[in-house]
């Protein structure tokens, strides 16, 4: 199985008591299906998961996946630091009809590598559902190794990783050693092309969110051979990359989205809104590539002029 190319990792929209809003990430996720995703992940780091509950999270899935039906790939995130909760969650998710899973390396406690792998090996055994790794040492403070990532590739339905490490190097040893099936996909939008060179499969990203027809644009451009294009379009995106990290994220992604009409409302604690500050930046960001658009048309065309 495949989980296509663009993946977006959906915000959790919340109403003004911060509450979840189901209606909201229904919507949102249509949205998403219409500007170039192939795939939604549910319950990742971009939608608080950290914050959001076993209960919620669940009718999120039931939600996102009702209103895509089967245009696109559902995928839920079911990751902690503890096992028995991870296999809990894979078990329950299972019911909700989603397409797959993803489950973050544990955080805090910094498992050995022998950990993860058990760790991991028993979120696969729950479930015939596909499986996606999902490595972010600078959230984790532990980091899957590509020794160990192959050791779970003989797992069936362990089928992916995404991968945010931010080492080429380590992206490179794991396209080195693993099945060429094996699907790898960067977890930072900003490295996606080089990513792309190193012979992986996408992103799941958080600027698809308002970027996304853009992000498919140059996705597809890399895969068609026309890699100049695929350049041109990485260097008119990566302000727009960059920005969406200058607070923590899911803080900046929401804050734009609201900005353009689709109300996501804030973040739950300990997570802040963004500053005016920040604000101001993140405003010059989105009136520039507005501007773009506006002068050039969202085509192809307006990368040369």
């Amino acid at each position: 199985m495949s989980f296509g190319r663009l993946l977006t990792a959906m915000v959790t929209p919340m109403n003004e008591k911060l509450e979840v809003d189901y209606q909201a990430a229904a919507n949102l996720a249509q949205h998403l299906v219409e500007h170039g995703s192939d795939g939604i992940v549910v319950a990742s780091t971009t939608g608080e998961s950290p914050t959001i509950g076993d209960e919620e999270k669940l009718e999120l899935f039931r939600a996102v996946k009702k209103a895509v039906g089967s245009k696109v790939k559902v995928i839920a995130g079911v990751g902690s630091n503890s096992t028995q909760e991870s296999v809990g969650m894979a078990l329950r998710a299972v019911k909700t009809g989603v397409d797959g899973l993803i489950a973050v390396v544990p955080y805090y406690n910094k498992p050995s590598q022998e950990g993860l792998y058990r760790h991991f090996r028993e979120i696969a055994e729950a479930s015939a559902l596909p499986l996606m790794i999902y490595n972010v040492p600078g959230r984790t403070s532990a980091s899957i190794l590509p020794e160990t990532v192959l050791r779970l590739s003989d797992i069936p339905n362990i089928v992916a990783l995404k991968e945010a490490s931010g080492s080429m190097d380590q992206v490179s040893e794991l396209k080195r050693i693993l099945p060429e099936e094996f699907e790898i996909f960067s977890g930072d939008d900003s490295v996606t092309l080089p990513m792309l060179a190193l012979g992986c499969n996408g992103v799941v990203g958080v600027g698809s969110h308002i970027v996304g027809d853009e992000m498919k644009l140059m996705i597809d451009a890399w895969f068609s051979g026309d890699i100049e294009t695929a350049r041109k379009w990485h260097l008119k995106l990566i302000p727009v990359f960059k920005g969406l990290f200058i607070a923590t994220n899911p803080a900046p992604i929401k804050y734009l989205l609201n900005q353009r009409g689709i109300e996501v409302g804030g973040v739950r604690p300990p997570l802040v809104a963004t500053t005016p500050a920040e604000e101001k930046i993140l405003n010059e960001i989105l009136c520039e590539w507005e501007l773009y658009k506006l002068r050039k048309g969202a085509t192809l065309g307006w990368l040369y002029g």
